[in-house]
């Protein structure tokens, strides 16, 4: 049984718009323009019956009192009944009045024609000035909307777990957060106001059509209903494909983002070729599902205009027999027609209203599925701040999942640090070494069993006053563009200059940065590429020691750094341990040698813990990894 396409929903564009409603007044504004513009355009057409009416009956005046005075007298009374009829007056008007009334419409004729053509003039010059104000003020509270949701989603990006951006790719968060809220804000400034005026100008022009000419409103009137089921039906066929475009667009700019960001990987092992096949593959989809949607609208014009057509070909027939009849004045024809092209034209425009519709209406879900998101890391209600710490960390039958399925990454795990101290871990890849990280800073929280800092279990504290006082220099260091002095004071932007160079000194970092010419102000370019990688090594740490944390955590932190830095940040890192609790992940024998406490894992377990030489005397498993691992490095460091 096929499952049937999901029913298209306008949710998420209508939680857009409500955005407006933060700028009340000012959202308002644009409204208020249309209505006045609209009202002016509707006003036009029967300024111009006038001018029309005016020349004709000015026109005709003139020859009827011309042919007056050419047919002889006797011959008048014969034929003033005809002269009465071809010009619409009553049979019982006298030939004196006849003659009064033709000499004052052909006086008022030129007056007539001057007041119709000063009021065309104001009218336009009015619809002029309020279409400029409304389409200023709709692009200006689309950028606010816009503004506004950019700032939500990034906040909300921000703030959402580990666990979140594990399972999304950050192409698809981009496009989400540029793309899409591009064509929320072009809906909003502009297929809004447009939605707006086409149903103000409709129903205007359906009111005059009906006060001014009954038969031939009801003539032009089985267009609509037509029209408007053949949008109903479009826009419910659309926007399921608009959303679809939107997932083609962001797996693009997934792939794009990521050769980006690989791109010396990918020159590296000359997979440029294939790099670019994959991304053609991905563009090809991307157009193909374009295409489709172009393809449901190049035929949902020609047939609205198909409709319009045969409507207006209907009002020609009825509007001549009447024209022909004598009940319908040439003015008061092309005054309907011009009101009929205002019925018209905006059943012409709903079909550009609903592309921008669908569109808008598919990206706004997007954009809501990432602001409804639930973040599975957050403050409790009634979460406390954490006290300035100690640094006693209490690890009691920790077991975690990623995902919160699958085999556990760490199974039980128990174990207890005093304030001060510094502890190894030891293990091999994927033993759960990084998993204990990630749990202290609450990236992640414990599937069972729970994790004390000074006593506090940390899901009954802020996450704020957690993280400030537990500095982390991970195994991949991140750099941000912009100088030195910016990455270093980063977790604390109001330090002083003597602050960040005590901190880069002591992360021994001082020294090479004044060898650049802008020293602490020179710029570090994306990702930090302009630096070596312990160049980059060495202002993370910096900038970790900088927030003098009660909690250091140390993720390989001296892995990409040669025999002398090391030394040097190891002598720093000694020293500056001293009184805090620290967590190093081991890849170094002069970590585990240093160490107040090793813990020994094997399968996210721990297997053994203590310090060095008594690991060395009781535990075996301790002896094979420090002799497989770590003994071989040493030997090789010094030879």
């Amino acid at each position: 049984m096929q499952s049937r396409p999901p029913r298209p929903s306008f949710k998420g564009i209508n939680r857009a718009v409500r955005y407006l409603t933060r700028y009340k007044t000012q959202a308002a504004l644009p409204y208020i323009f249309l209505v006045i513009a609209t009202l002016s355009q509707l006003a036009v057409p029967h300024l111009i019956r006038n001018v029309i009416d005016a020349v004709t009956s000015g026109y005709i005046a003139d020859q009827i009192l011309g042919a007056l005075d050419s047919i002889p007298a006797e011959f008048v009374p014969a034929a003033l009944p005809k002269i009465l009829e071809a010009t619409g007056r009553s049979a019982s008007t006298t030939l004196t009045q006849l003659t009064l009334q033709l000499e004052a419409d052909s006086a008022n004729a030129p007056s007539a024609l001057t007041t119709a053509l000063v009021l065309i003039i104001v009218f336009a010059i009015l619809r002029g000035l309020f279409a400029f104000l409304q389409t200023y003020w709709g692009e200006k509270n689309s950028q606010a909307v816009a503004y506004d949701l950019r700032n939500d989603l990034y906040a909300k990006i921000q703030n959402l777990s580990f666990a979140y951006h594990d399972k999304n790719q950050t192409g698809q968060l981009m496009v989400r957060a540029t793309d899409d809220v591009e064509k929320v804000r072009i809906f909003i400034g502009q297929g809004l106001l447009q939605l707006v005026g086409a149903v103000i100008l409709l129903v205007g022009t359906v009111i005059i059509l009906f006060s001014s000419n009954v038969s031939l409103a009801w003539t032009s009137m089985p267009i609509l209903p037509i029209a408007m089921v053949t949008f109903v039906v479009f826009a419910g066929m659309a926007q399921p494909m608009f959303s679809k475009v939107q997932q083609k667009l962001s797996y693009l700019n997934t792939v794009l983002q990521e050769n980006l960001a690989g791109i010396k990987v990918i020159k590296a092992f000359t997979r440029e070729k294939q790099q670019q096949a994959k991304f053609r593959a991905a563009a090809d989809d991307t157009m193909t599902q374009s295409i489709a949607v172009s393809r449901l609208f190049t035929f949902l014009f020609p047939f609205v205009f198909m409709i319009a057509n045969l409507g207006q070909a209907a009002i020609l027939y009825v509007g001549g027999k009447q024209i022909i009849a004598g009940t319908l004045s040439i003015g008061a024809w092309q005054e309907f027609s011009m009101y009929l092209l205002y019925l018209f034209f905006p059943i012409a425009q709903f079909g550009f209203i609903i592309t921008q519709m669908g569109q808008a209406s598919a990206s706004a879900e997007r954009i809501f599925e990432i602001l409804d998101a639930k973040s599975d890391i957050t403050d409790k209600l009634g979460a406390m701040t954490l006290p300035q710490v100690k640094g006693n960390v209490k690890f009691e039958n920790v077991t975690f999942r990623y995902f919160g399925g699958g085999e556990p990454v760490l199974n039980k795990v128990s174990f207890e640090v005093t304030a001060g101290e510094t502890v190894a871990l030891l293990g091999a890849t994927g033993s759960g070494k990084t998993s204990i990280i990630n749990l202290l800073p609450r990236f992640y929280d414990p599937s069972e069993g729970r994790i004390l800092i000074d006593d506090f279990d940390l899901r009954d504290i802020t996450l704020d006053s957690l993280r400030s006082q537990i500095g982390i220099v991970l195994q991949e260091t991140t750099l941000f563009s912009g100088s030195i002095r910016d990455n270093i004071a980063f977790g604390k932007p109001e330090a002083t200059l003597d602050e960040i160079q005590n901190a880069a000194k002591a992360a021994a970092a001082h020294d090479f940065i004044m060898t650049f010419p802008d020293g602490y102000d020179s710029h570090v370019g994306e990702r930090g590429q302009t630096l070596s990688g312990g160049q980059k090594q060495r202002v993370a740490i910096a900038r970790a020691l900088l927030l003098n944390p009660r909690i250091l955590i140390l993720d390989d932190s001296t892995s990409s750094v040669d025999l002398n830095t090391e030394a040097q940040i190891q002598t720093a890192l000694d020293t500056l341990m001293k009184g805090r609790t620290s967590f190093v992940i081991a890849q170094r024998i002069s970590t585990v040698i240093n160490a107040d406490k090793i813990l020994v894992l094997e399968k996210g377990a721990v297997v053994a813990q203590g310090k060095h030489a008594q690991l060395m005397e009781e535990e075996p498993i301790y002896a094979e990894i420090y002799n497989s691992q770590l003994l071989p490095e040493s030997v090789a460091h010094h030879a």
